[in-house]
């Protein structure tokens, strides 16, 4: 996988449906132990709340879960996770926190209301592109520093460090798809005087 969305921050948001409020929090995880650190602070938070609906999916393995929290059978915790699979989100937890109104929502209704509580969830989070990409570290001349930014600009890289000493050591990282491109560019205008270093390889927002 060279690319994959998941939610950027911490967040919630909230709706009224027929008296009935729910409130849908949103958390990048990266495992099953985080995604449970986080249902339990919001239950925690909203321990009056009727229910505390949660659904989390994983990037490795694949994994996920839900749980209806007391709500009919697939009326809730499924919604929940269908709104983040359809979405296309991994390595994220939502908790729909429902006070009851006083009116009764039908499966339907409630089928509804936890979909779009988790919807907005999402939409709070902030969903971002996370790519795969190479970690670099090059050293290059005074007088060569300014082209260096300029080609580093051109393919999108983000610098990660700067060091001046004798000469200037940048770290930085690029699209995977993109780092071939960015060597042969680098020797080519340099006329083979710079090369770059591989470090590592990591997925970073696109």
């Amino acid at each position: 996988m060279k690319e994959y969305k998941t939610v950027e921050n911490e967040a919630s948001d909230f709706f009224i449906e027929k008296k009935s409020r729910f409130i849908g929090y949103v958390c990048p995880v990266k495992t099953q132990e985080e995604a449970a650190g986080f249902i339990s602070k919001i239950k925690s938070k909203h321990w009056d709340a009727t229910h505390n609906v949660s659904a989390f999916v994983l990037r490795e393995n694949n994994i996920q879960r839900c749980s209806d929290d007391g709500e009919p059978s697939g009326t809730a915790g499924v919604p929940v996770l269908d709104a983040i699979l359809k979405a296309g989100i991994v390595d994220v937890c939502v908790v729909a926190t429902r006070y009851f109104g006083g009116t009764l929502l039908g499966a339907g209704g409630l089928v509804r209301a936890y979909s779009h509580t988790s919807k907005i969830a999402l939409e709070a989070g902030g969903i971002i592109t996370m790519a795969e990409c190479a970690v670099l570290e090059t050293n290059v001349d005074y007088n060569f520093y300014e082209r260096m930014n300029i080609l580093l600009s051109e393919f999108n890289a983000v610098i990660r460090n700067t060091e001046f000493a004798d000469s200037v050591k940048i770290t930085f990282s690029v699209k995977e798809a993109y780092k071939e491109a960015l060597e042969d560019k680098l020797k080519d205008i340099s006329n083979g005087k710079y090369e770059v270093t591989f470090i590592k390889s990591e997925f970073a927002k696109a």
